[in-house]
């Protein structure tokens, strides 16, 4: 298992690059721990990984 911590930023540049204006700066610059590493993340992923969070991005939103 190759953990890695990257940028949602650099997963959404690499894999779904259409989804970034959609997203803030705020969710752009968010840590995502991959348990495999980006090398081996597909595009799905990525789609699951950004639907994810923006949901978590809007919770925080909402509790304060």
């Amino acid at each position: 298992m190759d953990i890695e911590t990257v940028k949602l930023s650099l997963i959404v540049e690499r894999l779904a690059p259409e989804l970034i204006s959609f997203l803030t700066e705020h969710e752009l610059s968010i840590n995502i721990v991959l348990r495999d590493g980006l090398a081996l993340l597909e595009p799905e992923d990525a789609m699951e990984i950004v639907q994810h969070s923006i949901c978590q991005h809007q919770k925080e939103a909402l509790l304060q």
